[in-house]
C-alpha cells in the first residue's frame, strides 16, 4: 500500500536560517518555524505556538539562507523525518520536516507577489 508523507505549514522563522556543509559537500540550511493557533474559551483568547525544525537542502537551502530572516513568514512544504540521537548512553528521537518546496509570504507596499522555490534534486542525505 503507497504511503504519503507530506506537510504543509505555514508560520514566523523563530531564527535566522544556519548553512552547514555535509563531508560530501551538500549544503543544508536548517531553521525553526514557529505556527500559532489561536482560539476563544469563555471570551478569553487563549493561543499556542508549535515550533517546528525545518531542514532545506541544496538549492533551496541556499535560497532560505539568503532570503529568509528571523521573523520571516513563509510556507514550508516538506515531509517528516524522524532521526535518533545518542545522549549518555540513551537512544533520543527528534522528528524534523525535510523542506520540498519554500514560498515566501513577507510583502512590502507595491511589491510584487511572494517568490516561491522548489527543491532541485528531492534527494536526502542523512
Amino acid at each position: 500500500m503507497p504511503a504519503l508523507n507530506r506537510v504543509q505549514l505555514i508560520g514566523y522563522l523563530g531564527r535566522d536560517p544556519e548553512t552547514r556543509t555535509t563531508q560530501t559537500g551538500k549544503k543544508v540550511a536548517s531553521f525553526s518555524l514557529g505556527i500559532t493557533r489561536r482560539w476563544k474559551t469563555g471570551g478569553e483568547v487563549k493561543d499556542h505556538t508549535d515550533w517546528v525544525n525545518i531542514e532545506a537542502w541544496g538549492r533551496l537551502g541556499e535560497v532560505c539562507q539568503e532570503y529568509l530572516h528571523k521573523g520571516s513568514l513563509a510556507y514550508i512544504e516538506g515531509r517528516l523525518r524522524t532521526d535518533r540521537y545518542e545522549d549518555k548512553g540513551e537512544t533520543k528521537y527528534y522528528t524534523k520536516v525535510v523542506a520540498l518546496g519554500m514560498q515566501m509570504l513577507d510583502r512590502k507596499p507595491g511589491e510584487e507577489p511572494a517568490s516561491t522555490a522548489e527543491e532541485d534534486t528531492g534527494e536526502y542525505e542523512a
